[in-house]
């Protein structure tokens, strides 16, 4: 029974499916053979698509700089800014306030022996900068910076008292 462009009722194209399974196994392969010859067929493709394109295209990307994601979370008596710097120490980030605006630097750097080369690089390296204006009711003096696990959390708490800071210790 062949298939065709027309709406099939639900009896029939029952009876067309099973048609099918039985064609299937007639011609010597059981239905799982068959999704196992399309899985690995797939498979394959993927792998010849994904080497032709590692041909093409440059695997270094050193034009990217390093962007660090960041959380900014509000709760009654504080703000906190959570920045991702997996890699980093804390002598290598510099945390400074002016002007009510909370700039992180850093750098991080990936440095390979004379006998390595990149053959895939993804993880971002370079130079850093987030800038965060802050809200006219946090309390500079009182900012705290912790740096554990590769996370930077800066807590700023809320107050009606201001007082200003310059520079912020990581703890």
């Amino acid at each position: 029974m062949p298939i065709r462009h027309k709406s099939i009722p639900p009896i029939q194209l029952g009876i067309v499916i099973a048609h099918i399974k039985v064609n299937l196994k007639e011609m010597g392969k059981s239905m799982n053979d068959f999704t196992v010859d399309i899985e690995r067929q797939l498979n394959k493709l993927g792998k010849d698509i994904q080497d032709f394109v590692e041909r093409i295209v440059p695997l270094e990307d050193r034009g990217h700089d390093f962007t660090p994601a960041c959380d900014i979370v509000e709760s009654d008596e504080t703000y906190a800014i959570k920045l991702d710097l997996p890699g980093l120490s804390k002598k290598e980030i510099n945390i400074a306030l002016k002007e009510h605006v909370l700039t992180v630097k850093g750098e991080r750097a990936e440095e390979l022996d004379n006998s390595e080369v990149y053959r895939r690089q993804e993880r971002s390296t370079g130079v850093f900068s987030r800038s965060f204006a802050l809200p006219e009711n946090v309390n500079t003096a009182e900012i705290d910076a912790v740096f554990r696990n590769g996370v930077l959390t800066i807590t700023m708490p809320k107050s009606d008292v201001l007082n200003d800071a310059e520079s912020i210790p990581i703890k």
